[in-house]
């Protein structure tokens, strides 16, 4: 979106930081990791006002809004930093500070954006906030209650995004499938994507993020039976013990958390499952902990990404007096990790001998191999298949490329 406005004010976008005289950094707040790494982004965009051409930096985002007046005394590098709640006038802030004319007054607007994930990707953001109130998680103070945008609006966007060559099309929300529920009083995301199937130029579409509880029959078979869905589902589970379930105040339990998994893999037999855990919870046994541990066993995810415990100030998690030692928490992150390395070799091995239809998302620094994914892989999230490059393919392409190794959690491929 900010992008976007300096581009509608005649700006040019540049991706080296050493050449851009206005440097904007996106800021997350979500855990302490995220924290540290936006802060590390910001003192190192810092050394561009010195070194490069850098004039005005500015930092918006989540972990402003959640921090401005102390980051405005502890980095005085910063020029202007955007809260959350100034969204609406964003431009006019940034206006004021460069000292350019207002030219656009609808800073909100979803159409006029710039695609920075490439010419082929985009992200589809369709409900801001949270409702779910997770005990662990901020995003509800950060970004305040779930909030669907409206449908025709969202087609809109598409249609547009569609025009301007964008093949795969990513939808996204803190809750994608909780999508609807305050403005159409039921949850709409498996209409909403049978619409978007419909939209000519629209290769692939995927969602983010799919909570369990949330996963209806319905919503299953549109991914089924629509070619333009990718069979992949994204579930943030978070944890598989009951009792540590029902203290982030998650809405799932471990027998319905089962019987979804099963629904899905019984319905699509090529489905990708990706899902999140948190280590380390306030309260967490080694009997909690073991229990994680043996249901990860036991599914076997395609996907699985593992967190510690983050304690988030104002948070209810943050009161529990239970907390977890740290070293306890990276040793069970560690231990959970080993697992799903095996797991994952053993499941990308089953690819070896397969063809599969990929996005050419670029290319090795070398420009030696093709850079692809294919519906089984999100970008900047999954895997990547490596194909010898034989000078003929052009980024965001798609192709087809036979599976023939496997290296850590990517795949070598050669083309067909």
């Amino acid at each position: 979106m900010c992008i976007g406005l300096f581009k509608k004010n005649k700006f040019e976008i540049v991706n080296d930081p050493k050449q851009a005289e206005i440097i904007i950094i996106n800021t997350c707040g979500f855990i302490e990791s995220a924290k540290q790494e936006a802060i590390n982004t910001i003192l190192e965009m810092a050394q561009f006002k010195k070194q490069g051409k850098c004039k005005y930096l500015i930092a918006m985002g989540c972990l402003v809004q959640r921090y401005k007046k102390e980051l405005e005394k502890s980095i005085p590098e910063v020029d202007l930093f955007l809260s959350i709640d100034e969204y609406e006038n964003l431009w006019g802030k940034i206006s004021k500070l460069i000292n350019k004319e207002v030219k656009s007054k609808n800073t909100l607007e979803y159409l006029d954006r710039i695609i920075s994930s490439g010419d082929t990707t985009a992200y589809l953001k369709i409900a801001e906030g949270c409702s779910n109130n997770c005990t662990y998680c901020a995003i509800p103070y950060i970004r305040g209650p779930y909030v669907s945008r409206k449908m025709e609006d969202i087609l809109i966007e598409a249609e547009k995004l569609a025009k301007s060559g964008i093949k795969e099309l990513i939808v996204i929300a803190q809750d994608t499938t909780k999508y609807g529920v305050d403005i159409y009083g039921k949850p709409v995301l498996a209409e909403l994507l049978e619409k978007l199937c419909k939209i000519d130029g629209l290769k692939w579409i995927r969602f983010l993020y799919a909570y369990p509880e949330s996963i209806t029959d319905e919503l299953i078979d549109v991914v089924r039976r629509n070619d333009k869905i990718c069979n992949y589902f994204d579930i943030p589970l978070q944890h598989f013990s009951d009792k540590i379930l029902k203290r982030m105040n998650r809405k799932s339990d471990s027998k319905s958390i089962k019987n979804i998994i099963e629904k899905i893999r019984k319905k699509i037999p090529d489905v990708i499952l990706r899902t999140t855990m948190i280590v380390g919870f306030p309260g967490e046994t080694e009997e909690d902990f073991f229990e994680l541990y043996e249901f990860i066993n036991e599914i076997k995810f395609e996907k699985l990404g593992v967190f510690k415990y983050s304690k988030e100030d104002g948070t209810p998690a943050s009161r529990i007096p239970q907390q977890v030692h740290y070293k306890t928490k990276q040793k069970r992150l560690d231990k959970i990790m080993t697992l799903q390395n095996q797991i994952s070799k053993i499941k990308l091995e089953e690819k070896i001998g397969n063809i599969y239809e990929a996005v050419v998302d670029g290319f090795s620094d070398d420009n030696k191999f093709i850079c692809a994914r294919s519906y089984m892989d999100i970008p900047n999230e999954d895997g990547t298949i490596f194909i010898k490059n034989n000078g003929k393919v052009k980024q965001g392409e798609f192709i087809n490329c036979k599976i023939i190794n496997v290296r850590n959690y990517d795949l070598i491929g050669e083309l067909v």
